[in-house]
C-alpha cells in the first residue's frame, strides 16, 4: 500500500458562517412560541433544522476528537465528505482540523473532483493520506472485477490504511435516508478487529450520548450527519455557500443510456458497440467511481435549483445514480459488513 502527505499552510474555514438560504429565511421567519419544532422547522429559540444539524453533527466531531487519539476522516471530494469537512473547521475555528483526512482511490474517479479533493486540502492545510486500489491491483493483493468497477475492491486497501495509520476513529459522511444497510448504523459503530460490522450488535445510544469503548485492534466509524436527508444537505451547502466540485451542476456531457441511467463516456466506462453515445444536459448526485455512476438529465445549474430538484424527487441519489448498488438488495450491506465505508 502507497500512503502519500501532502499539507499546506492553514487558512479559514470553507465558507462564512452565518449565510442563510431563502428556505432558511422562511424557516426563521415561520418560529412559533412552542418549545418544539414548529411546521416550518423552527424552535422557540429561533433555531431552524438546520441549525440543530449542524450542532448534533459538530458535538460529535468533538465528541470523538476528545475521546479517540487518532481519529481520519474519509474524504472523496463529494458533497457529504465535504460537509463533514465544514463541518470539522467550524467545531475547532480558529484552530485547523486537528486530524487528516484519508481517501482511498480507486484510480476510476472524475479528473474534476481529484482536482478539487486537492485544491480543498491544500486550501486548508490539512494532510492528506491516499490508498490506491491500482497498487493492490499490481501487487497481486486485488484482481479487477469482470464488471469493471472498483468499489467493491476499496475494502481492503481502507482497512489497511486505517491500520497503517493506527486510526481508532474513522469520520464518514454516509447518512441513513441513502440506503436500508446504512439506515441500520449508528452514529459512533463499532468495527471489530477484522474491519468488520456486525448491524446484530449496535450499541444504544441515548440522550446524545455515544459509547467509544473498544479493544485494540478495533475501531469505530463514526457518521456526524447520520440524521441528515440529501435535501438537508442541498440546503445546508446552500445556506453555507460550500464551495464543490462542478460535476454536481448542470453542464452538457456525452453520456449513453444503461440500466436506466446515464452513464459517463471515459476510459473507465466506455459505450458497448449497441450503445448509442448522446450530447445531454446532466449533472450528477454523486460522484463516486465512473465505472458505476451515472448522471441524471438537469438543468439545475446552481445550488438553488438543485435544492428545489432534490426536494421533489422520489429516489436516493444512490438509487438513482449507483450501479454497484443494484447487484442485491443486500449489496451495500454485505460490503459493509466487510468493512467497507
Amino acid at each position: 500500500m502507497t500512503l502519500s502527505n501532502t499539507a499546506a499552510a492553514p487558512t479559514a474555514p470553507l465558507a462564512p458562517e452565518g449565510r442563510r438560504s431563502s428556505a432558511d429565511r422562511a424557516d426563521r421567519a415561520g418560529a412559533s412560541d412552542s418549545a418544539q419544532i414548529s411546521d416550518s422547522g423552527v424552535t422557540a429559540a429561533g433555531l431552524s433544522t438546520l441549525d440543530l444539524l449542524e450542532a448534533e453533527a459538530i458535538h460529535v466531531i468533538r465528541e470523538v476528537v476528545a475521546e479517540f487519539e487518532r481519529p481520519v476522516l474519509l474524504f472523496s471530494g463529494g458533497k457529504d465528505s465535504v460537509v463533514v469537512l465544514h463541518l470539522a473547521t467550524k467545531a475547532f475555528a480558529p484552530g485547523r482540523v486537528p486530524f487528516p483526512v484519508l481517501h482511498v482511490d480507486t484510480g476510476h474517479n472524475f479528473p474534476e473532483v481529484i482536482a478539487f479533493r486537492d485544491e480543498t486540502v491544500e486550501r486548508l492545510g490539512i494532510r492528506l493520506e491516499v490508498a490506491r486500489v491500482q497498487d493492490y491491483i499490481d501487487d497481486g493483493r486485488l484482481q479487477e472485477r469482470a464488471d469493471g468497477t472498483r468499489n467493491p475492491l476499496q475494502t481492503l486497501p481502507l482497512l489497511d490504511a486505517i491500520a497503517a495509520g493506527r486510526h481508532d476513529a474513522v469520520f464518514g459522511g454516509a447518512r441513513r435516508d441513502e440506503d436500508k444497510a446504512r439506515a441500520k448504523e449508528r452514529i459512533i459503530s463499532l468495527r471489530d478487529e477484522f474491519g468488520q460490522w456486525d448491524p446484530r450488535n449496535q450499541r444504544p445510544e441515548l440522550w446524545s450520548l455515544y459509547n467509544g469503548r473498544h479493544t485494540p485492534g478495533q475501531h469505530v466509524r463514526a457518521f456526524p450527519i447520520s440524521n441528515w436527508t440529501e435535501l438537508d444537505v442541498w440546503r445546508y451547502i446552500e445556506r453555507e455557500g460550500i464551495a464543490l466540485p462542478p460535476l454536481y451542476f448542470a453542464h452538457e456531457r456525452d453520456v449513453y443510456a444503461r440500466d436506466g441511467m446515464w452513464r459517463p463516456v471515459g476510459p473507465f466506462s466506455p459505450p458497448r458497440e449497441t450503445e448509442t453515445v448522446e450530447r445531454r444536459t446532466v449533472r450528477y448526485r454523486t460522484v463516486g467511481d465512473m465505472s458505476c455512476t451515472g448522471a441524471v438529465e438537469s438543468d439545475a445549474a446552481d445550488l438553488a435549483a438543485i435544492v428545489a430538484e432534490v426536494a421533489v424527487s422520489t429516489l436516493t441519489e444512490r438509487g438513482a445514480t449507483r450501479a454497484d448498488d443494484r447487484l442485491s438488495e443486500a449489496a451495500m450491506e454485505d460490503r459493509k459488513k466487510d468493512g467497507y465505508f
